[in-house]
């Protein structure tokens, strides 16, 4: 069965992160309802169905009905009760009015007094009802001729999630049925697994059967929520998407805290991390979609004591997320009890068995808050910049972007996390061009080739990972980023594979593609074509087959079609030319006998179609014998096809061969891409690290080429050093940087305000409304958790401690579903950042306290600053509650820091600076005019406060106030290798462009010039960003195209978007300043011309005064 393991297979998931890199689909949650106490103990034998005959009493046919299963058996209880929750959440008035006619009597939902519910041996709904009890809680799908079919509790779910309408609409004689055609499948099984359902797929064998007899079904496969349906992929033309994997997750408690448990059933593998706290759980439900989810028993007993999940305190924010979720209890041992679940859900057998590929996370930093990763966008949130979309440029998707991701939201070790900015500088300094990147999810590679349904596009996308990988080896300057990139690839995948063995295992496995599959650009196999045959039958015939796999391997296949058609050419030129001839020679101007050879399409045959002729009796005309020869055309099963077709024995026969030689020769070709998906599946893990490897180096590079843009910088990460004397290690360590801007601050816009940092403790900020307090604690907490992560920082400088922990708290709703207020959710926040703050934590709370009363709250926020003081955390809190400052706080550490403000005409006016001091000054009356509020409600407002408080509106204010020298020859790759003619071509081009370049480039500047060849599949490398550059480009019609641009990256994208344009060559120097540029691509464009290129662009419109040279045409050396 296609569902053995892959026991081989060793991929990542140390963490649950991981489990976001294998590719990427939300799906919306179901709301399920649980029902425990159905599910105890003490359910008897036989257990009374939960049918409501009520729906039923108008049916005659129904009221007949002597006997009735009333009764469901024990071990289909659960799945039974199971489905009527599904049912009861049927919304559609069409699945509704289905849903009547169900009977919670079998795992079918059928009953069978009702029209086709029979489910007697024999019976198709009985051989439905034998696969649903393999997998009683999936929707199964029975092929059924040219459609998938659906009865009973699948029919509704088709309904009500599929958008389908039922079989023969709303009528109450007959069970529920809906279906879909075949050509639909893949966009009814996206809709179900969309919404979270899994789909068992009933295939029938094709071919012929005998009269009366039932056609043979099998269970072909399967489809969940991240995982597609492949069956029979091999023998398509296209790549299917995959979507990101979605775990089987279980959540259990410990003595370390939080453990939660991730199955990927697709890798079998599992991953367990334990010690997590409730915030960093919940921030993982949210962030990675679960296929099903499972809570063990102990996390009803918390730490306080309470046996009641649901009370407030610890527990509370755990149990609202997962409250209306559909979730199932369990006990034991958590990882025992998953696998067993999952084997369970999946159908597996027993001696499946499951991986354990986490990875040590000691000297981790702990993954980020709920809070934390909402207020700095790594998970999207309304009103927040989105961190990840100022990261990457806004082409980078995909795995890339997930990798990226899952790093912020668990940040790395420190030893990953320098090796990740070592990588990053390296890639910012190179000058080759750099391959495009292949990604291909590793759950795709392991489950297309354990199941043997990888097709040629596959197998190529698969030598293009392994071929890049190879590039990235034989090139100096790429070669030493390979050996980096070992390393976080090891941790994201938890393979440890040598340098020296991936590279002659991807040599190795490359050469064994390469020897079979046809790659692109093959062009041995040219489908049969004949003038008297119609066309759409060979490339309907042909095209599945041909140019999959090389010639070679098939030479005698190849030849018996090429003869096969050849004969069934000639038998039509023979047999039916004639009468063609015939009827052509005799069709009258108004009308008469007509005739045409056709292709059938459905019967996939070549036939003769006429009409209104008739041979004349005892003539001998041409023509003639070959009409008595005609005979109508029949089916498959010798039903007569119409009055118009007909054909001849010697045609039928030609026809018969033609096809039994291009099955033989499409069932070879599948054989041998099967034999090489069973042969590659020994080498899965060198795949899935190769794959995984060119993911980490794209979204890298990306990174690399936006943080260029944007001109951030890379920070000096600094690790933590344990000691147990607190002074000695404050006056060691800082958080220090200069010039730091918002992080969604693009340099294009405009300019920001930039402040510097200088932290070696808290920090307690004040600052009036709309002053940048919140900007300022966003902008530090992106920036140190980039640092920690080895990124480049929105900085010009910056010296940043690898903490173990980043903790953003910015504001606080109320949860109507938890019964709790905005301050209760605060304190639960505070508590939890506490009970893990360390003194190599990074701490930052906005506005703390300003959900209940000011006195107590006041005294809560002094409270709480003074233990964050004691434990000897980096941070910022910030707050308006000002009497704070008249609090006898016993703090040894903290810094009073304030948002900066100038007087204008009178009125305080925030500078957006971080400032040393304490400001009073709010600006509440400023900010409430600015944002509309009736004038009359804010001089009422100020004649309040002055009557109360009795101040200058001043005074806070001024408490702070008061304080080419030559010409490089252009590198080629030894990786790509082109044709002689191309490469000379190519240096003929480079030698005009450097002549012709060189003298003007030298007189403006002393700077070198180098040209970069960039060839198909590469791209340009990150130091091309912000550079000005003039590129050449070869069309396919051999002409040259003369271009200058600031965005070379882009250039080369753009232009390949084109037809014909996606293997375009381009050579490219980088010139200082877009002035010089646009004088140099003028002169190009003026002077290749005269050595004998044709150009596409002969004027660039702009500078028509450029672009005139001295040189003599003797001067260079050419020989073309």
């Amino acid at each position: 069965m296609y569902r053995s393991a892959a026991k081989s297979v060793v991929v990542s998931g140390h963490r649950l992160r991981s489990i976001g890199l294998l590719t990427r689909y939300p799906i919306p949650r179901r709301r399920f309802i649980s029902f425990p106490s159905l599910l105890g103990t003490g359910n008897p034998k036989q257990i009374y169905c939960f049918n409501d005959r009520k729906t039923l009493t108008t049916n005659i046919r129904a009221t007949k009905k002597s006997k009735e299963s009333k009764y469901v058996n024990e071990k289909d209880y659960s799945h039974v009760i199971w489905w009527k929750e599904q049912m009861e959440m049927c919304r559609k008035t069409s699945s509704t009015q289905l849903t009547k006619r169900l009977s919670y009597s079998n795992l079918l939902g059928l009953d069978d007094n009702l029209k086709n519910g029979s489910m007697k041996e024999g019976t198709l709904n009985c051989e439905i009802l034998k696969f649903k009890s393999k997998f009683p809680r999936e929707v199964l799908l029975c092929r059924v001729g040219e459609f998938y079919e659906a009865v009973g509790f699948d029919a509704c779910i088709l309904v009500e999630y599929a958008g389908l309408n039922p079989f023969c609409g709303l009528r109450s004689d007959g069970v529920p049925k809906a279906g879909c055609p075949v050509m639909n499948l893949r966009q009814t099984l996206d809709d179900l697994t969309r919404n979270g359902f899994s789909v068992c797929i009933v295939e029938e064998i094709q071919g012929p059967t005998q009269a009366r007899s039932r056609k043979s079904r099998f269970i072909s496969g399967h489809a969940h929520p991240g995982s597609p349906y492949v069956f029979g992929l091999v023998e398509d033309d296209r790549d299917l998407e995959f979507p990101e994997p979605m775990p089987v997750v279980g959540l259990s408690r410990s003595a370390k805290g939080y453990c939660i448990v991730s199955v990927l059933e697709t890798m079998k593998t599992y991953s367990l991390e334990d010690g997590l706290t409730e915030e960093a759980v919940v921030t993982k439900l949210r962030t990675y979609h679960y296929h099903h989810l499972f809570l063990h028993k102990s996390l009803k007993k918390n730490s306080s004591g309470t046996t009641r999940w649901k009370e407030f305190g610890e527990g509370g924010l755990l149990w609202g997320e997962c409250n209306g979720k559909c979730f199932e209890w369990i006990e034991g041992n958590i990882v025992n009890e998953i696998l067993f679940k999952v084997k369970e859900l999946y159908g597996l057998d027993d001696d499946v068995t499951f991986r354990n590929v986490t990875v040590a996370s000691e000297n981790k930093p702990h993954p980020l808050h709920l809070g934390t990763a909402s207020q700095i966008g790594v998970i999207p949130t309304e009103g927040v910049p989105h961190l990840l979309k100022v990261l990457l440029p806004a082409n980078c998707t995909g795995l890339p972007a997930i990798y990226i991701r899952d790093l912020l939201l668990n940040p790395p070790a420190y030893a990953t996390a320098t090796t990740i900015q070592a990588i990053c500088k390296l890639m910012s300094y190179i000058s080759c061009p750099i391959p495009d990147f292949t990604c291909i999810a590793p759950s795709k590679l392991v489950k297309l080739l354990e199941l043997r349904e990888a097709n040629h596009v596959e197998f190529c996308k698969i030598k293009s990972v392994l071929d890049e990988i190879l590039q990235l080896h034989r090139n100096s300057e790429l070669n030493e980023i390979l050996n980096l990139l070992v390393y976080p690839t090891w941790v994201a995948t938890g393979l440890k594979i040598d340098l020296e063995l991936l590279v002659n295992k991807c040599e190795s496995i490359s050469r064994t593609i390469g020897n079979l599959i046809s790659l692109n650009g093959e062009s041995d196999q040219k489908l049969s074509s004949y003038a008297n045959i119609p066309n759409d039958f060979f490339e309907v015939m042909e095209s599945s087959w041909k140019n999959r796999v090389k010639k070679i391997h098939l030479k005698e296949a190849y030849e018996e079609v090429d003869k096969a058609a050849e004969a069934l050419s000639l038998a039509v030129t023979e047999d039916f030319i004639p009468i063609i001839c015939r009827i052509k020679a005799t069709t009258a101007p108004l009308g008469g006998p007509k005739g045409e050879v056709l292709y059938a399409r459905e019967h996939k045959a070549i036939w003769f179609k006429g009409k209104h002729f008739v041979p004349a009796i005892g003539a001998n005309t041409p023509g003639e014998k070959e009409i008595k020869q005609l005979r109508p055309s029949v089916d498959s099963k010798g039903r007569k096809v119409g009055e118009e077709w007909f054909t001849t024995m010697k045609v039928e026969d030609a026809l018969t061969r033609y096809h039994e030689a291009s099955a033989k020769a499409r069932s070879n070709v599948l054989e041998l891409l099967r034999g090489l998906s069973t042969e590659l599946q020994a080498e899965i893990n060198i795949l899935v690290f190769a794959s995984m490897l060119l993911v980490i180096a794209k979204a890298l590079f990306a990174h690399v080429s936006e943080g260029k843009r944007r001109k951030w910088v890379f920070p000096t990460l600094i690790q933590s050093q344990r000691s147990e004397d607190l002074e000695q290690m404050n006056r060691d360590r800082e958080l220090k940087i200069t010039g730091l801007s918002p992080y969604w601050f693009d340099p294009i816009e405009g300019s920001a305000v930039l402040n510097n940092i200088n932290m070696k403790s808290m920090f307690l900020l004040t600052g009036p409304n709309g002053g940048g307090k919140s900007s300022l604690l966003r902008s530090i907490s992106a920036a140190a958790l980039l640092g920690v992560c080895g990124f480049m920082v929105p900085a010009e400088s910056a010296v940043i401690p690898h903490f173990d922990s980043i903790m953003l708290h910015v504001k606080s709703y109320d949860s109507p579903a938890d019964g709790k207020s905005s301050f209760q959710v605060e304190m639960s926040e505070m508590r939890s950042i506490i009970s893990r703050a360390t003194s190599h934590s990074l701490v930052l709370v906005d506005e703390i306290c300003r959900g209940t009363e000011t006195a107590k709250g006041t005294c809560i926020a002094g409270s709480i600053i003074e233990t964050l003081d004691s434990i000897g955390c980096f941070g910022v809190v910030s707050t308006h509650l000002h009497d704070i400052f008249n609090l006898p706080l016993t703090t040894k550490y903290t810094v009073y820091k304030a948002m900066g403000s100038d007087l204008v005409n009178g009125k305080a006016k925030p500078t957006w600076k971080l400032i040393d001091g304490i400001c009073r000054e709010s600006l509440a009356f400023e900010t409430a005019k600015k944002e509309g509020v009736p004038e009359a409600i804010i001089q009422r407002a100020e004649q309040l406060y002055n009557s109360v408080y009795n101040v200058d509106l001043s005074k806070g204010f001024h408490e702070v106030c008061n304080k080419p020298t030559g010409v490089q020859e252009v590198t080629i790759s030894p990786a790509n290798e082109i044709t002689n003619q191309m490469e000379k071509f190519w240096k003929d081009v480079e030698n005009v462009v450097c002549i012709t370049c060189h003298k003007k480039l030298s007189s403006k500047t002393k700077a070198t010039m180098r040209c970069v060849l960039v060839r198909p599949r590469e791209q340009p490398p990150p130091s091309t960003i912000g550079t000005s550059s003039v590129y050449v480009i070869l069309r396919p019609d051999k002409k040259l195209y003369v271009g200058e641009t600031d965005n070379l990256e882009g250039r080369v994208r753009a232009h390949r978007s084109k037809p014909g344009m996606q293997d375009a060559l381009f050579l490219y120097f980088l010139v200082p300043g877009k002035s010089l540029a646009c004088q140099l691509e003028t002169l190009l464009i003026n002077q290749l011309p005269n050595h004998g290129f044709k150009l596409t662009n002969i004027t660039d419109g702009q500078h028509r005064n450029f672009g005139t040279s001295d040189i003599p045409l003797e001067s260079l050396n050419l020989h073309r």
